[in-house]
């Protein structure tokens, strides 16, 4: 074990108390849409080695009637709402509370607030980052759910909608004024999505700026880059979302020192496949394990190759044929993974 690797462990395995609860572990998966489902989750909680999951973003408006045996977003198993954080997100503070009063009694961690997505379909609602355009809106929901439940309050931003810095400080000051429990801030402007890097200068300004948990968001690929995050930010936790998708062990690997052979790839994968039919019929275990493809496939370095043969499949048998087929060629693994093929 290298000093690097000591490094990272220490302080990931520090406690840290957010409003009444104790995480025994400061990494946790991002929300991701499409991504956060119950079965992706499995597959993680399989390596272990994280303090929290969250779910995708679930619509607030539709939640509380939402049917956890027939929903595909909103389902979990019994087993993992200890460390589990329901994500919403909605226009106005009524559905938010009347949101996360489900969440309450349905026995979750926490729930997390997104003013964070900029996807054009969320913004049009006046959902996700579009909230930033109303910092008064944005206060009054975190108020909202912070009244009507007892469970932590999360939020997840951004930047905001201009490169300006003193913005998200001012957000965060807000946000916790509200009654947020922690933040996860991710340190771009909206308009960018991931076109430009991740500014960590901002995380620490953020930090500074409230007393309560923040997480630093934004290109953790590596123990380099989780090491620099921590010392160019002093943020409290790391929140990792696509290298999670591309390699689901790697908060095993970062925070308790799992060593990974060659055939997990091949292992991973082909477990994923029999998880997602476990939870969803066989055209929406193929839609699902599609998406995670495009991460996955970026392990490799012909991975848009790969991902072109596995994005032609119809089923799930397709999909594991395919599976068996692209290993059998014993494909070249890269250090890190290739990020460009992530947004395809």
């Amino acid at each position: 074990m290298n000093q690097l690797d000591q490094s990272l462990s220490q302080y990931l395995l520090r406690d840290l108390k957010i409003k009444d609860r104790v995480i025994r572990n400061r990494i946790v998966l991002s929300p991701m849409a499409g991504i956060g489902h119950i079965a992706f989750r499995q597959l993680v909680a399989e390596y272990g080695g994280f303090g929290l999951l969250f779910t995708g973003m679930c619509n607030a408006k539709s939640l509380p009637h939402e049917n956890p045996e027939v929903s595909n977003v909103f389902k979990w198993r019994k087993e993992e709402l200890g460390y589990l954080v329901c994500q919403i997100f909605g226009p106005d503070p009524q559905s938010m509370a009347k949101a996360a009063s489900r969440i309450e009694k349905e026995g979750f961690f926490g729930v997390d607030l997104n003013f964070g997505c900029s996807v054009a379909a969320i913004c049009k609602k006046g959902c996700g980052a579009a909230l930033l355009k109303n910092p008064e809106l944005s206060a009054q929901i975190v108020k909202a759910v912070r009244n009507a439940v007892s469970i932590p309050v999360f939020v997840k931003f951004r930047i905001g909608w201009e490169n300006k810095v003193q913005f998200p400080v001012d957000m965060a000051k807000r946000f916790e004024a509200a009654g947020a429990d922690a933040l996860t801030f991710h340190p771009r402007i909206a308009p960018d999505r991931r076109s430009r890097a991740p500014r960590r200068d901002v995380i620490r300004l953020v930090k500074e700026a409230v007393t309560i948990p923040v997480f630093g968001n934004g290109n953790l690929f590596s123990h380099d880059d989780c090491i620099r995050m921590i010392k160019q930010t002093d943020c409290h936790g790391l929140s990792v979302g696509r290298m999670a998708v591309a390699r689901p062990w790697i908060f095993a690997q970062w925070s308790k020192h799992f060593i990974p052979e060659k055939d997990i790839f091949y292992e991973s994968a082909s477990r994923y496949t029999k998880i997602l039919q476990e939870y969803y019929p066989d055209h929406i275990a193929v839609k699902m394990f599609k998406k995670f493809s495009s991460y996955f496939c970026g392990n490799f370095k012909f991975g848009h190759q790969i991902l072109k043969k596995l994005l032609h499949a119809e089923t799930m048998t397709d999909i594991q044929n395919k599976l068996t087929s692209i290993f059998e060629s014993d494909p070249e693994i890269l250090e890190i993974p290739n990020s460009s093929i992530f947004d395809l």
